[in-house]
């Protein structure tokens, strides 16, 4: 048997605003309502494959990762491509931001490593592409490591997610039930998180408490925002309901987020940006999103905001919102 190579990359996810959907009993059906920035920066994961006794061995670049996440998606995809049994398989995951900050990773390296070995197998590219979301949306759930982060890089760009659940599903891969859509200008974003990783999502998506102020607070802002088209004429009214969200649903007050946010208006003042650019909490992580009021800014403030950022103590990085899917 030949050596398999295969790659797959999938930028990460920003959620601005959502609910926890999760009452159905079929996990194909549960995910999120809500809004958010899938943007360019995320995880590549590279596959090699040779005939062998069945098993992965992972390999981390640029930060922690759980390996039993890509192990998950592995088994999951023998189930449906049996052929994948038959191989001993190693995986390099380059990380470009952190795990467990609120930018998507977990979704974002599932389907990133469920497209590499597809990738290195040779299968259809379009095939590959919905089987990688519709995994990826399975382990998250399995895990409790996400929601609607997998609907929404279905989507690409700046999305909205309309109907909760896997983007595609089944044997024959159709789409659905989940439904989002997004729109892109390449908008430029800085990051910045605390060093030390955030809770857990589990530990808010499972809790009661947090699940109902979540769920209502997210609900109230997707009354408007599923309203009528969705295009960069909405950009303003999105940054102004991720900000309600945070306040309503009590995630500001959690985990001295509003300290954070504190921290992160201050520097943008010493940059004289303060009018110009918006933070807002992602979600949910102790991160923040820094976007320009116009989504069609230019990057002109982006470094001199990184630099500032940094010199507070915290991390950042300069990114932009992707490309639809």
């Amino acid at each position: 048997m030949t050596a398999l190579l295969g790659r797959g990359e999938c930028g990460g996810h920003v959620t601005l605003l959502f609910t926890v959907s999760d009452a159905a009993t079929d996990p194909i059906e549960q995910g999120s309502l809500g809004a958010g920035l899938c943007v360019a920066d995320g995880i590549e994961v590279v596959a090699y494959g040779e005939a062998g006794e069945f098993g992965l061995k992972v390999a981390f670049d640029g930060g922690e990762g759980d390996p039993g996440l890509y192990e998950r998606v592995l088994d999951l995809l023998v189930t449906e491509i049996p052929e994948a049994a038959g191989i001993a398989w190693e995986i390099s995951v380059r990380l470009a931001l952190p795990v467990s900050q609120g930018f998507g990773m977990s979704a974002s390296g599932a389907i990133a490593a469920a497209l590499a070995f597809q990738r290195a197998m040779g299968l259809p590219h379009e095939e590959s592409l919905r089987r990688s979301y519709s995994l990826a949306h399975r382990a998250e759930r399995e895990r409790s490591t996400g929601l609607g982060d997998v609907t929404a890089l279905a989507a690409g760009g700046v999305e909205r997610r309309l109907v909760a659940g896997a983007p595609y599903h089944g044997a024959l891969l159709l789409a659905g039930p989940g439904r989002a859509e997004g729109w892109s200008c390449a908008t430029p974003i800085v990051l910045a998180w605390r060093p030390d990783a955030g809770k857990h999502t589990s530990d808010y998506i499972d809790d009661p408490n947090w699940k109902r102020s979540i769920s209502e607070a997210g609900a109230e802002q997707m009354q408007m925002l599923s309203r009528g088209e969705w295009d960069i004429s909405r950009w303003t009214e999105l940054l102004d309901s991720s900000k309600r969200f945070a306040e309503n649903s009590g995630l500001l007050a959690d985990s001295s987020r509003a300290g954070l946010l504190s921290s992160v208006d201050d520097a943008m003042r010493e940059c004289g940006i303060g009018e110009e650019t918006v933070a807002l909490l992602c979600m949910l992580g102790e991160s923040v999103a820094i976007v320009p009021s116009d989504p069609q800014s230019g990057v002109g403030w982006c470094g001199s905001m990184v630099e500032a950022l940094e010199r507070t103590g915290l991390q950042a990085m300069t990114t932009e919102v992707g490309r639809l899917s």
